[in-house]
């Protein structure tokens, strides 16, 4: 081993990981190899991978829980960056400030436990604090930029900021601009609302999600956004698709806007059922389905 990845392994010790497979990291639970997985956990550590990925010019991913990610089959070359050793959150009177690898369900769990409401819609959404403020994600009605008062960054060039939810222009699963920078933590403005009230709220979101999604079965969720004035479920639904398979990938029986990876689908099992659905939904509703999931490698 010789270069940049004796650098990074003499860095970052066990916490650099070569060859290593992304079905461990994604909820899809398939994918290739990541060519070098490293957890950075402080702003130093973030700098000293930027400086090597900008020197070298090596192609820098961040993953969180890879809750919306599919991998292709040979994997990803450069450098695979894990936010997971960044899980961190503090409650100071109406706000709790996350790091970008806490769990975005846990921040919502502690909110409502401390009769803090604003984020009890987005409990059981599977994801990180930083994957949520990089796509506004959101549930119910309710999105993680409506709380969300800023965020501290490092951009690629490993310069610290903090950042405004108004510096950006954002809208529905969308954050224009937010690819330039590197989420370290996110800080939420509550309301105080009534503790039974919030746990009440947030454990019939928890039942919804399990009674309507096939949360058995690994998936990211969501394949697509929501087109306007409808629902991608409803026009998948409505074209025949539930149930249709490609390999080991399905659209789910249970929610039609879930593709499953119910029986050791490969990626290109998933990629393919995808672009099926798309086609067929595209020709008998006129409708072109976009993406929510991000695609990382090559599916040939």
């Amino acid at each position: 081993m010789t270069g940049y990845k004796q650098e990074l392994k003499d860095f970052f010790a066990d916490k650099c990981l070569f060859n290593e497979p992304m079905a461990r990291h994604t909820t899809y639970r398939t994918g290739g190899a990541a060519e070098v997985y490293v957890y950075p956990q402080t702003q130093e550590d973030w700098s000293f991978v930027l400086k090597i990925a900008n020197s070298e010019k090596i192609p820098l991913r961040i993953i969180g829980f890879g809750s919306n990610i599919l991998v292709g089959e040979k994997g990803v070359g450069g450098i695979t960056c894990s936010t997971k050793g960044m899980n961190q959150v503090n409650i100071n009177g109406d706000r709790i400030k996350a790091q970008s690898g806490a769990a975005l369900d846990k921040v919502c769990e502690i909110a409502c436990e401390a009769g803090l409401g604003g984020m009890e819609k987005l409990s059981g959404i599977p994801g990180s604090v930083g994957g949520a403020v990089y796509m506004n994600a959101g549930a119910f009605g309710q999105e993680t930029f409506d709380c969300l008062e800023y965020f501290d960054v490092i951009d690629r060039q490993g310069r610290p900021a903090t950042l405004l939810k108004e510096d950006f222009k954002y809208a529905y699963r969308k954050v224009e601009g937010i690819e330039d920078y590197i989420i370290l933590s996110a800080c939420f403005k509550l309301i105080k609302g009534n503790f039974t009230q919030l746990i009440e709220s947030r454990n019939m979101v928890l039942h919804k999600r399990k009674e309507k999604q096939p949360l058995e079965f690994p998936s990211a969720g969501s394949v697509f956004k929501r087109p306007s004035n409808d629902y991608a479920s409803r026009l998948i639904d409505d074209t025949g698709l539930r149930g249709l398979t490609v390999g080991g990938a399905k659209v789910s029986e249970k929610h039609a806007g879930f593709i499953i990876n119910f029986n050791r689908a490969t990626p290109k099992d998933i990629r393919t059922l995808m672009e099926l659905v798309r086609e067929k939904v595209k020709e008998k509703h006129g409708v072109e389905l976009e993406l929510e999931q991000i695609l990382w490698g090559n599916f040939e």
